[in-house]
């Protein structure tokens, strides 16, 4: 592919981004190596020389051919280590199929380590511990179905229960994003039905949820402008 070696770590951090977006521009990539767009260009046909089935949409970007996939690269002792000290924080999240979920894609992350740093890895968990507070029990088990329903366009049904605990309601709502707050409550922001306005819901405050079959027209509200829509709001109710 090539015979610079320090073009090759490039060579395979392209590849690896590749496979991560669906599409990626020449600027974006010149700009996160830190080389020029010529450079890239470079780069992209030395992959497509080596086999790499790279598609190109003039005036959009790059993208890998659908199906196309390369074996797991390798990660760094300090890469490994980042991981298994996110798990351990992960494992202290309110929400159990958070939790679950994370571990489970961290074991096949595991699994294709080379012996040496797998050992190296399980030794520093080993060897590190995380302070255990009682208010950290799992208050949720909703995140992973909130996630794919979020993704996939499909509203939710739900009981939600008032801060009070006095009433509840019975909502269906379109998600729009999630959020966790720094008492790691994790918030679904969604289009509600009932209020006909986007609402935030604490998801240890529902009950009975339901991914529904049908699906919605995705939002053309971004997250950035229902952040600064919020931040006029609360201003505005500041004066």
């Amino acid at each position: 592919m090539s015979s610079n070696p320090k073009r090759l770590p490039r060579l395979t951090a392209i590849l690896t981004q590749l496979q991560t977006k669906r599409l990626l521009t020449a600027t974006e990539l010149a700009e996160k190596f830190e080389v020029s767009i010529r450079t890239i260009y470079r780069d992209i046909r030395a992959l497509e020389e080596s086999g790499v089935p790279i598609l190109t949409d003039p005036g959009k970007g790059y993208a890998i051919m659908e199906g196309y996939r390369v074996p797991p690269i390798m990660l760094t002792e300090s890469e490994a280590n980042a991981l298994v000290t996110a798990e351990q924080l992960i494992r202290q999240n309110k929400d159990s199929s958070f939790v679950r979920e994370y571990i489970e894609a961290i074991n096949k992350i595991k699994s294709v380590l080379r012996y040496n740093t797998k050992d190296k890895a399980n030794l520093l968990a080993e060897r590190t511990i995380f302070a255990h507070h009682d208010e950290s029990n799992h208050t949720s088990n909703y995140l992973s179905c909130i996630q794919l329903a979020l993704t996939n366009f499909k509203p939710i049904q739900l009981n939600y229960c008032t801060v009070e605990g006095k009433q509840t309601t019975q909502r269906v709502v379109e998600p729009f994003a999630i959020y966790n707050s720094t008492q790691e409550n994790w918030l679904l922001i969604a289009w509600c039905r009932l209020r006909k306005d986007y609402r935030a819901f604490r998801m240890d405050r529902m009950s009975n949820l339901e991914v529904l079959s049908e699906t919605f027209e995705p939002h053309q509200l971004t997250l950035e402008e229902y952040v600064e829509i919020c931040r006029q709001n609360f201003e505005a109710a500041l004066t």
